[in-house]
């Protein structure tokens, strides 16, 4: 057993080890006891390392096995730790109380500015608070400021869990409408605050030179595509995009980074590049567009997982490619376990990467069958056969993203009901007809944003090609966002979701038996 795969294994045992820590309450006995039969196991292959019955026998599976219980222990332990430091952060102690409490903070993060109000994360001492405050007068990142009112602990509602939503980042305690007081203290930068605050800014005068060339819900729609800043479009029109499986392109989703990234890759070898030139110029734009719009955690997140989806597909190898994706998902949650369970960018982020890794190629398989048995005949639809394959090579394009969003729909279906409770019927129709344009009015609402900024004139002129591209999507959204689009499911429990992932993996391994046999000729 190679190395790789040992780290590969442990890496499992790693994440398994969180969630049996948030599943069920380990007794300490447990742990102490996986540890020591972890130790004991490494110690008795390295003892017996230069032996001859370690040559004849087979002892590294002990090493693999004894590997895996302390990479268990230590997710076991990392979830536990999170844990203690949420039970003993010193503002939730003041948590629900009747009293008024002053505190004295700086804003770390972009305000969230919404209609009517702004949600500031505001970071006291070694703690953080989420602040709600009215939409006017506007807070800047990096403000430093004093509030004076009552902190409580974030809800709980039955149909979502804020308190573990916002525990995820670290934030405790939620205070609303507190009296604030900006104070006047020198900001204090280093090298990565100066540059994300001047990000920020860029960002925001991006954003206002959209409003300025554009009308809502043009300007919304296109702010949501090009800056995943979906905050001020309105419910109906937000209501038709979930019901057409297309919400994820107007915000920064794990499942809409990983198929930009891989309709840019298709697009790039579209237009002649070759697969290695394409792999690099798809990662450094995708990079430079997740650092344009302020570096948000979740897309952060999401093109780390989007860049080892992309990774698989210039490897060509489906094992390499996993190893590669748990590491970087064991990096991850060592830094935050709580993004395992509560964070739904980070599940759909991994999931749709492995669902090009493992899922995508079956699909490509299944629709090179379908076609070569098609082009057998001597004419299709009064083309020659040569003829038919050449339209085949043009419309390979249409193909691959359609592969990539089945795969994509295929392996996150789960999640989406769970946390949402329905199911799009015509996603897999919509973005078809979508996904080839969003790189265009990605790159394109770019420029105008740009343009825009020195003359609202030449950036109209600019914007023409984007409004035949937004009414052609907002009329695709519109068609297919009846009733009849959507299939509701409540409540679905876990052991559904266990299920269904346990099928899937059988299916999985069956089909790649099968095709690994076909190809052999068995």
């Amino acid at each position: 057993m190679t190395l790789s795969k040992a780290l590969f294994y442990a890496g499992i045992a790693f994440i398994v080890g969180i969630a049996l820590a948030e599943i069920v309450k380990i007794p300490q006995i447990f742990v102490w006891g996986v540890f020591v039969l972890g130790i004991l196991l490494i110690i008795t292959v390295l003892l017996l390392e230069n032996t001859i019955l370690f040559k004849h026998l087979n002892f590294m599976v002990f090493y693999v096995f004894g590997l895996c219980a302390l990479c268990l222990v230590l997710g076991i332990m990392r979830f536990e730790i999170s844990q203690f430091n949420i039970t003993f952060d010193v503002l939730s102690k003041f948590n629900d109380s009747p009293n008024k409490i002053t505190l004295i903070g700086q804003v770390i993060d972009d305000p969230d500015v919404r209609d009517t109000l702004q949600k500031l994360k505001v970071k006291v001492k070694n703690s953080l608070v989420l602040v709600t405050v009215g939409r006017y007068p506007e807070y800047r990142y990096l403000d430093y400021l004093e509030l004076t009112g009552k902190l409580k602990t974030p809800l709980v509602f039955e149909s979502f869990n804020y308190k573990n939503y916002l525990a995820k980042d670290g934030i405790y305690s939620v205070m609303d409408y507190p009296a604030i007081k900006v104070i006047d203290q020198e900001k204090s930068y280093n090298f990565l605050t100066y540059s994300y605050e001047k990000i920020l800014w860029v960002k925001e005068n991006l954003m206002q030179s959209l409003d300025s060339v554009f009308f809502p819900p043009n300007s919304d729609l296109l702010k949501g595509i090009v800056f995943g800043n979906d905050k001020n479009m309105t419910k109906d029109l937000k209501d038709k995009f979930n019901a057409t499986g297309l919400s994820h392109i107007t915000a920064v989703s794990g499942t809409n980074i990983v198929i930009l990234i891989e309709a840019l890759m298709v697009f790039l070898l579209f237009l002649g590049f070759w697969r290695g030139q394409a792999f690099y110029f798809a990662l450094i734009i995708i990079w430079l567009y997740i650092i344009m719009i302020g570096l948000p955690v979740s897309g952060v997140r999401a093109v780390i997982m989007g860049s080892v989806g992309l990774l698989a597909q210039k490897l060509g190898r489906q094992n390499t490619s996993a190893r590669v994706l748990i590491f970087t998902a064991c990096v991850m949650l060592l830094q935050n376990p709580m993004l395992l369970f509560y964070d739904i960018s980070f599940q759909l982020s991994f999931l749709a990467s492995l669902g090009i890794i493992y899922i995508k190629p079956l699909i490509d398989y299944f629709f090179n069958m379908v076609t070569d048995k098609f082009f057998r005949k001597k004419e299709v639809f009064g083309a020659t056969r040569q003829d038919a394959v050449l339209y085949f090579d043009k419309a390979k394009y249409f193909l691959d993203i359609l592969s990539i969003t089945l795969a994509s729909q295929i392996i996150t279906l789960p999640i989406i009901v769970y946390n949402f409770g329905r199911i799009s019927l015509v996603a897999p129709i919509t973005n078809l007809l979508v996904l080839p344009i969003i790189s265009f009015l990605t790159i394109l609402g770019f420029i105008v944003s740009v343009v825009g900024i020195f003359s609202i004139t030449l950036g109209f002129i600019v914007s023409l090609p984007c409004w035949f591209l937004l009414a052609y999507l907002i009329s695709v959204v519109e068609i297919f966002s009846g009733q009849w689009a959507l299939f509701t499911i409540q409540n679905l429990s876990w052991g559904w979701v266990v299920f269904y992932y346990i099928f899937l993996f059988i299916l999985i391994s069956w089909l790649n038996r099968s095709q690994k046999s076909e190809f052999l000729g068995y």
